[in-house]
C-alpha cells in the first residue's frame, strides 16, 4: 500500500494536506522482523510509531501470570502513535505473531517535521481536540441499563399475581373494603333473626375464613418481598457498577486531557524559537 494512503488511515494525520503527508512519508523507514520478535517492551522509551504493511503484531500488557493479550493488530494497521508527541514510557509490549513488514515514524523526525511545518502543527492539534470532544460526547450519552425493567421481562404469571396482591394488601383501599366486609358480616350475624344468622357468635365461620386467608395471603406476600429482595441486590449491584464506571470515566478523562495539555505543551515550546534568538532577531541593527 502507497505509504501516504496507509498514513491517512491513522486518525492523527487524517486532516493534513497531500503535501504534508508526502513529506512525512518520506521520513518513514522500513522494518523487517520475524515472528516472536519484540518490537518494544513496555516501559521502553517512546521513540517511534509503527504501520503494519504486511504481517501480525499483538499488544500485551503485563508479564508472567499477568500477560494479557489487549488486541492484536494485523496489515494497514499502527500503534504507538501516541509517543511521537512525548516521548512517554510504552504502556505495552508490542511483539510479532508472524513475519511483519512495517513503516516506523522516528519520533525525531516527526519533530523535525513540525517545526518545519507549523500548519501541519495545528492540524494535528486540532485532530487531538476534535477526538477530545468526542469522548466527551460519547460519555454524556452513555445511558445505563435499567436492571428493574429486564427484572420485569423476566416475571411468570404466577410472580405477577403475587406482586398484585401484595401491592392490594397493604394498600388503604383493602383495609377499607376488609373492615367493611368483617362490619357487615358481623352486623349480619348479630343483629338478624335466628333463620338468617349462618354465623352466630362467636362467629367460627369467619375466624376460619380469616385464617385461611391470612395462611393463603402470607406466603404470597412472602414471595413478592423475595422478589423485592432480589431487585434491591440488581439495583445495589447496578449501583455499584455505574459509580465504578463513572469513577474509573473520570479518572480516565482527567489523565488523558492532563496528558494532552501535557503533549501540547511539549509542541508548543518545540515549535517556538528560542528567546535569545528572537531578541537577536528583533534588536535594531547599528
Amino acid at each position: 500500500m502507497d505509504p501516504i494512503e496507509l498514513l491517512k488511515t491513522i486518525p492523527l494525520f487524517e486532516s493534513l494536506e497531500t503535501d504534508d503527508l508526502a513529506a512525512l512519508a518520506h521520513k518513514l523507514r522500513e522494518v523487517r522482523l520475524e515472528t516472536g520478535h519484540t518490537v518494544f517492551t513496555q516501559g521502553d522509551e517512546g521513540d517511534a510509531m509503527y504501520l503494519i504493511e504486511d504481517g501480525g503484531v499483538d499488544i500485551i500488557t503485563g508479564t508472567g501470570k499477568h500477560k494479557v493479550t489487549l488486541t492484536s493488530l494485523f496489515k494497514q494497521q499502527y500503534f504507538g502513535e501516541l509517543s511521537l508527541l512525548d516521548g512517554a514510557p510504552r504502556s505495552a509490549t508490542a511483539v510479532t505473531n508472524r513475519d511483519s513488514h512495517m513503516l516506523a515514524l522516528d519520533r525525531d523526525d516527526f519533530v523535525e517535521f513540525i517545526q518545519k511545518r507549523p500548519d501541519a502543527a495545528l492540524a494535528i492539534m486540532h485532530e487531538v481536540g476534535e477526538r477530545m470532544r468526542a469522548t466527551n460526547e460519547l460519555m454524556t450519552r452513555t445511558v445505563t441499563r435499567n436492571v428493574l425493567e429486564e427484572e420485569d421481562r423476566k416475571l411468570s404469571v404466577g410472580e405477577r399475581v403475587a406482586d398484585m396482591v401484595a401491592a392490594f394488601g397493604g394498600s388503604w383501599p383493602f383495609i377499607f373494603m376488609f373492615g367493611g366486609f368483617m362490619a357487615v358480616w358481623m352486623l349480619w350475624n348479630s343483629a338478624l333473626p335466628e333463620p338468617l344468622r349462618f354465623d352466630p357468635l362467636p362467629f367460627m365461620f369467619l375466624n376460619l375464613f380469616l385464617s385461611t386467608l391470612a395462611a393463603l395471603q402470607a406466603p404470597i406476600i412472602m414471595m413478592s418481598q423475595n422478589r423485592q429482595s432480589t431487585k434491591d441486590k440488581a439495583l445495589a449491584i447496578n449501583d455499584f457498577q455505574i459509580n465504578l464506571k463513572n469513577e474509573m470515566s473520570i479518572d480516565k478523562i482527567l489523565r488523558s486531557q492532563v496528558e494532552v495539555l501535557q503533549r501540547l505543551t511539549a509542541l508548543e515550546h518545540r515549535m517556538a524559537p528560542p528567546r535569545a534568538e528572537l531578541l537577536r532577531t528583533e534588536a535594531p541593527k547599528g
